[in-house]
């Protein structure tokens, strides 16, 4: 079974959310989610399940129409076709495993590349996050839909 080191896979992206891929199979993917103050991975519902397991900072885990809280040692999970996204607060850097299972189609993260392009949390919701920063370059918001 490989070990996933933190230490090793973390990078930073001033940017946008760093997603580091630390396992993959036609069944599951692992990335090491790396977020800024303020950034986030947009709403997007892929036909996917979801573990979010949070090692540092704090944020918000969106889980259809709730809102989670979290902090290190929270564990929050989302079913397949459930809307989701995650955004560190304002005040801190935030770290995460992420996996899915199976793997999310680059159609389905569509609405991730849309949100990150507006720099909106929720790119079909229409709510923007006013916390997100710009860097001239229309990236607002932040990342690649590291899932």
């Amino acid at each position: 079974m490989p070990a996933i080191d933190f230490d090793a896979e973390r990078q930073y992206d001033e940017n946008r959310f760093s997603a580091q891929g630390a396992f993959r199979t036609d069944r599951t993917k692992v990335v090491c989610g790396f977020f800024e103050p303020g950034q986030f991975i947009p709403v997007h519902a892929p036909g996917s399940d979801l573990v979010v397991s949070v090692r540092s900072g704090t944020g918000l885990v969106r889980e259809g129409d709730r809102e989670h809280r979290v902090e290190p040692g929270d564990v929050v999970t989302v079913e397949a076709d459930v809307d989701r996204g995650i955004r560190a607060d304002e005040d801190g850097r935030l770290e995460a495993l992420l996996v899915t299972s199976p793997p999310p189609t680059d159609a389905e993260h569509d609405p991730v590349r849309r949100g990150l392009k507006r720099g909106e949390f929720d790119p079909d919701g229409g709510e923007t996050d006013a916390g997100s920063r710009d860097d001239g370059a229309g990236a607002a918001g932040r990342g690649d839909g590291g899932r």
